[in-house]
């Protein structure tokens, strides 16, 4: 996907890519996934804070396909009926954004990353994943972060499908990870031999993102 596809710089890409160049919201505490449920830096919100590139796409869910490519032993083309016929989960979790807001207690239906991986099958050399998105978006994740036991590819939140502004028909949610981590309108899971920057980790954002390390940016 070329970055000729992506759309222009808006007000809030360009403020991002100044806090990392500033290193806003860093606390320099430390805090342990398991004594604290809350990450440093960040506030609670009750309502869902929409974040994207400036374009939302309109994906319905007669035009969905969701590609998985690249390093697997089977390479998956699924249109919404191939997707909806895999093993469906319901899953609770937290969401942790980089622009430190966090959620509570999202519950989530959709197919486990494990089920798709089950399916798929990785190569022995893959080490990582690119999300690719209908609005141009990428993002890299470490292949056991992708694997993570709570993470899903979820088309419901609170027991109804996601909204546009959301990710409909279809998002990726990596709870243990700052959500720009979790691709909205996803459009292909490509398995790479090597972690590669996407578009924020390009832009001066961390490889990983861990919230409870603060991993907010490219030297943290």
């Amino acid at each position: 996907m070329s970055e000729d596809a992506l759309p222009p710089d808006t007000k809030l890409t360009t403020t991002k890519q100044r806090w990392a160049e500033e290193g806003r919201f860093l606390t320099g505490r430390i805090a342990r996934p398991d004594a604290e449920r809350l990450p440093p830096g960040q506030h609670l919100v009750r309502d869902w804070p929409v974040l994207d590139l400036g374009l939302q796409p309109v994906v319905t869910r007669e035009s969905f396909r969701l590609d998985v490519t690249g390093a697997v032993k089977n390479a998956l083309s699924l249109d919404w009926a191939a997707f909806s016929a895999l093993p469906q989960s319901r899953s609770l979790s937290d969401i942790h954004c980089v622009t430190t807001w966090s959620r509570y207690d999202n519950t989530w239906e959709g197919v486990l990353t494990r089920d798709l991986l089950e399916v798929a099958r990785p190569a022995p050399h893959a080490a990582a994943v690119m999300l690719h998105s209908y609005d141009g978006y990428t993002t890299n994740l470490l292949l056991a972060d992708f694997a993570s036991e709570d993470a899903l590819i979820a088309h419901s939140w609170e027991g109804r499908p996601l909204t546009q502004e959301h990710g409909a028909p279809a998002r990726l949610v990596v709870p243990h990870l700052y959500f720009w981590k979790s691709a909205k309108w996803i459009k292909a899971i490509e398995f790479i031999a090597r972690d590669k920057a996407g578009f924020w980790e390009e832009r001066g954002y961390h490889m990983r993102g861990d919230p409870w390390g603060e991993q907010r940016y490219s030297d943290d």
